[in-house]
């Protein structure tokens, strides 16, 4: 075991990496935004069908997230135990988005039949591949600072793969030059398949070819009996806590801001909008990791919380024509943004190092299905409970709102999100790893591999043998 807390990572490496990030948010994003519409409208499924196999696939996610990660913690290969999933998983994956974005003209009892087994076979394939490439990204490096690069790096090339994701259908619409009908917006999906499919499979095998694993001993523990260490772990609990309902309340305006933007402000920016935010993310990205390494992961992930949030509590009171100051409050917010993704993945590898401590073993894909979890449970509940309370509230499309509508998009906009981002706030501040116990966990754990009894770090009166 290399227990090296000074070692480097080439920016080669990081680059290699990330790059699987940029494209599967590529893939990502058509399918949770594009494809839904893309079926009901123009090949014709039922709408009500449909959500009912969305829905289904998000509880399918629920056993497959843990599952892959358990799997991938007890794999023994020549390879490694995550390679191999991303290798294979990124082939697979490809070819049912292919076959999805590509549906054959037919009845609509087989495309729905069609649409059914391409989307679970594609989210199955996608865990394949994202719970074992994330559960890598830890093992790269043990150094505190240098996974708030990676992290960092890797985060980055995820918004910017959304910024691309969500501009590319239209994008290959123009290059084309495909006409607006069933027939141009079936090429439109064709082609983006045809243009994804071997970004993924490169980007996956690059990753695969330059990052060379660790030799760490497969987890030994059953699903059960892991789950139970693994919400033991007290670093872990309470990162999960604070990410999950912050997450909850930054899904909000995620599904929100088209509605927002045309109702409230009676603006017609948000896509502006939504790419000022991105790009200010990245764009202040490296600045956030390099106050990590002055201050500390904990610190600076609050810091990055408060501006986001701060800047965003005043949006709750904008109105009609305030779309300037809307932009101004969205920069401000934008600045925190990247950070409240990159950090919160970099504490999640140390928390992973004092598992180590404590049960011997390398577990990363446990953590990986319980946080994958976490997160598509937070989208789910924005978007489910969002539009649901919007349309009680008497939501009409197209029309001007009541007054009673614009307030409950103003609260579930901004001011739900900015709530939800305070208790996050205060869960994170009881964070109890640093620097310095970081380094004190790896060196604890090299001793305890030498078969010698070693004090806790985080709990010093507890002797581990």
């Amino acid at each position: 075991m290399n227990t090296d807390t000074t070692e480097h990572v080439s920016l080669y490496r990081k680059i290699a990496y990330a790059t699987p990030a940029f494209a599967l948010a590529v893939v990502g994003i058509p399918v949770y935004v594009y494809i839904p519409k893309f079926y009901t409208d123009v090949v014709g499924i039922n709408i009500t069908i449909l959500g009912y196999l969305i829905f289904g696939v998000r509880l399918f996610d629920a056993f497959t997230d843990p599952a892959i990660g358990y799997i991938s913690d007890r794999s023994r290969t020549a390879f490694g135990r995550r390679r191999p999933y991303i290798a294979i998983g990124s082939i697979f994956i490809a070819i049912t988005m292919y076959l999805l974005f590509s549906p054959p003209v037919a009845s609509p009892g087989f495309e729905t039949v069609w649409f059914g087994v391409c989307i679970y076979a594609l989210f199955l394939f996608w865990t394949a591949v994202t719970v074992p490439f994330e559960s890598l990204g830890p093992e790269i490096t043990f150094d505190y600072h240098e996974r708030t690069s990676l992290f960092g790096l890797r985060d980055g090339f995820l918004i910017a793969g959304t910024l691309v994701a969500a501009s590319s259908p239209a994008i290959v619409q123009w290059l084309f030059g495909l006409a607006g009908d069933a027939q141009g917006e079936r090429l439109k999906f064709f082609w983006l398949a045809v243009i994804y499919a071997p970004l993924l499979i490169g980007s996956c095998w690059w990753c695969v070819l330059a990052i060379h694993e660790k030799h760490h001993t497969s987890s030994t523990a059953n699903l059960w009996g892991g789950l139970h260490d693994t919400l033991a772990n007290r670093p872990f609990v309470i990162l999960l806590f604070s990410y999950t309902i912050s997450a909850i309340g930054n899904n909000l305006p995620a599904t929100l801001i088209l509605y927002y933007v045309q109702y409230v402000l009676q603006s017609e920016m948000a896509d502006f909008f939504l790419l000022l935010y991105f790009i200010t993310g990245i764009a202040f990205l490296p600045a956030w990791i390099w106050l990590s390494r002055r201050t500390g992961k904990k610190t600076a992930w609050l810091a990055s919380m408060a501006i986001n949030t701060g800047a965003f509590f005043g949006v709750f009171f904008l109105g009609p024509g305030d779309g300037d100051i809307y932009g101004v409050l969205v920069f401000l917010s934008g600045i925190g943004f990247g950070a409240t993704l990159a950090i919160p993945s970099a504490i999640q590898a140390d928390v992973i190092d004092y598992d180590e401590l404590l049960t011997g073993e390398r577990r990363e894909g446990q953590y990986i299905g319980l946080w994958s979890i976490s997160k598509k449970l937070a989208a789910a509940l924005g978007v489910g409970a969002s539009l649901t309370i919007l349309g009680v509230s008497g939501y009409t499309p197209n029309i001007e709102q009541s007054e009673q509508v614009r307030l409950t998009l103003r609260t579930l906009y901004a001011l739900v999100p900015s709530i939800c981002n305070i208790l996050a706030f205060v869960i994170a501040t009881a964070y109890p790893i640093s620097s310095q116990i970081h380094e004190d966990i790896r060196r604890a754990i090299a001793i305890r591999q030498q078969g010698l009894p070693v004090m806790n770090p985080l709990k010093p009166a507890q002797t581990l043998v």
